[in-house]
Protein backbone atom coordinates (compact mmCIF):
# COMPACT_ATOMS: atom_id res chain seq x y z
CA UNK A 1 0.00 0.00 0.00
CA UNK A 2 1.02 3.67 -0.61
CA UNK A 3 1.62 5.74 2.27
CA UNK A 4 -1.06 8.42 -0.04
CA UNK A 5 -3.43 5.60 0.34
CA UNK A 6 -2.99 5.09 3.97
CA UNK A 7 -3.34 8.37 4.63
CA UNK A 8 -6.80 9.19 2.92
CA UNK A 9 -7.94 5.80 4.70
CA UNK A 10 -6.62 7.25 8.15
CA UNK A 11 -8.02 10.35 6.94
CA UNK A 12 -11.43 9.24 5.98
CA UNK A 13 -11.33 7.63 9.51
CA UNK A 14 -10.54 10.30 11.28
CA UNK A 15 -14.05 11.87 11.73
CA UNK A 16 -16.04 10.66 14.31
CA UNK A 17 -19.39 9.52 12.27
CA UNK A 18 -17.41 7.96 9.56
CA UNK A 19 -15.51 6.24 11.98
CA UNK A 20 -19.23 5.14 14.05
CA UNK A 21 -20.47 4.64 10.19
CA UNK A 22 -17.32 2.12 9.39
CA UNK A 23 -17.28 0.57 12.62
CA UNK A 24 -21.32 -0.40 12.00
CA UNK A 25 -20.06 -1.95 9.06
CA UNK A 26 -17.19 -3.75 10.31
CA UNK A 27 -19.86 -5.27 12.71
CA UNK A 28 -22.40 -6.04 10.01
CA UNK A 29 -20.08 -8.22 7.89
CA UNK A 30 -19.73 -8.95 4.58
CA UNK A 31 -23.83 -8.57 3.54
CA UNK A 32 -23.52 -5.49 5.10
CA UNK A 33 -26.43 -2.83 5.84
CA UNK A 34 -28.92 -0.82 4.02
CA UNK A 35 -28.21 2.94 4.26
CA UNK A 36 -31.84 3.67 6.20
CA UNK A 37 -30.51 1.07 8.71
CA UNK A 38 -27.34 2.51 9.25
CA UNK A 39 -29.05 6.25 9.39
CA UNK A 40 -31.60 4.53 11.93
CA UNK A 41 -28.91 2.88 13.92
CA UNK A 42 -26.44 5.67 14.21
CA UNK A 43 -29.32 9.00 14.33
CA UNK A 44 -27.72 10.75 11.13
CA UNK A 45 -29.80 12.29 8.95
CA UNK A 46 -29.93 10.99 5.32
CA UNK A 47 -28.16 14.41 3.20
CA UNK A 48 -25.29 13.59 6.41
CA UNK A 49 -24.89 9.98 6.15
CA UNK A 50 -25.04 10.34 2.00
CA UNK A 51 -22.17 12.85 2.66
CA UNK A 52 -19.82 10.15 5.09
CA UNK A 53 -20.61 7.09 3.20
CA UNK A 54 -19.01 8.84 0.02
CA UNK A 55 -16.28 10.32 1.69
CA UNK A 56 -15.78 6.31 3.12
CA UNK A 57 -16.57 5.06 -0.50
CA UNK A 58 -13.88 7.22 -2.29
CA UNK A 59 -10.97 6.10 0.56
CA UNK A 60 -11.79 2.64 -0.48
CA UNK A 61 -12.54 1.18 2.76
CA UNK A 62 -16.34 0.49 1.82
CA UNK A 63 -18.60 -0.64 -1.05
CA UNK A 64 -22.05 -0.52 -2.25
CA UNK A 65 -24.08 -2.32 -3.88
CA UNK A 66 -27.86 -1.59 -4.90
CA UNK A 67 -30.42 -4.44 -4.74
CA UNK A 68 -34.08 -4.00 -5.90
CA UNK A 69 -34.46 -0.28 -4.69
CA UNK A 70 -31.81 -0.25 -2.04
CA UNK A 71 -28.03 0.75 -1.53
CA UNK A 72 -26.36 -1.40 0.72
CA UNK A 73 -22.88 -0.80 1.95
CA UNK A 74 -19.83 -2.97 3.19
CA UNK A 75 -16.63 -2.97 4.77
CA UNK A 76 -14.04 -3.73 2.15
CA UNK A 77 -11.92 -6.34 4.27
CA UNK A 78 -9.56 -6.47 1.75
CA UNK A 79 -8.61 -2.45 2.48
CA UNK A 80 -8.55 -3.25 6.21
CA UNK A 81 -6.31 -6.01 5.78
CA UNK A 82 -4.01 -3.96 3.75
CA UNK A 83 -4.00 -0.64 5.94
CA UNK A 84 -3.49 -3.26 8.50
CA UNK A 85 -0.69 -4.69 7.24
CA UNK A 86 0.60 -1.24 6.62
CA UNK A 87 0.98 -0.92 9.53
CA UNK A 88 2.53 -3.28 11.07
CA UNK A 89 4.84 -4.26 8.37
CA UNK A 90 8.15 -3.08 9.91
CA UNK A 91 6.60 -4.23 13.30
CA UNK A 92 9.29 -5.74 15.99
CA UNK A 93 12.13 -4.69 13.51
CA UNK A 94 11.64 -6.99 11.37
CA UNK A 95 10.89 -9.89 13.55
CA UNK A 96 7.90 -11.83 14.06
CA UNK A 97 4.91 -10.73 17.01
CA UNK A 98 2.91 -13.15 16.11
CA UNK A 99 3.87 -15.97 19.17
CA UNK A 100 3.23 -13.00 21.65
CA UNK A 101 -0.09 -11.69 19.69
CA UNK A 102 -1.43 -15.60 19.99
CA UNK A 103 -0.92 -15.80 23.54
CA UNK A 104 -2.46 -12.38 24.40
CA UNK A 105 -5.28 -13.73 21.71
CA UNK A 106 -5.26 -17.48 24.01
CA UNK A 107 -5.33 -15.42 27.64
CA UNK A 108 -8.84 -13.20 26.02
CA UNK A 109 -10.34 -16.72 24.76
CA UNK A 110 -9.69 -18.24 28.02
CA UNK A 111 -11.48 -15.48 30.11
CA UNK A 112 -13.91 -15.00 27.52
CA UNK A 113 -14.96 -18.53 28.00
CA UNK A 114 -14.26 -18.18 31.85
CA UNK A 115 -17.00 -15.04 32.10
CA UNK A 116 -19.82 -16.94 29.40
CA UNK A 117 -19.59 -20.07 32.19
CA UNK A 118 -20.60 -17.58 34.96
CA UNK A 119 -23.13 -15.59 32.97
CA UNK A 120 -24.73 -19.36 31.92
Amino acid sequence: MEIKTATTQFTSLGHASRLAIFRQLVQAGPKGMNVSTIGEKLNIAPATLSFHLANLNRAGLVCSRQESRFIYYSADFDSIDGLLLFLTENCCQGQSCLPSTTARLATTNTKLKKASKKVL
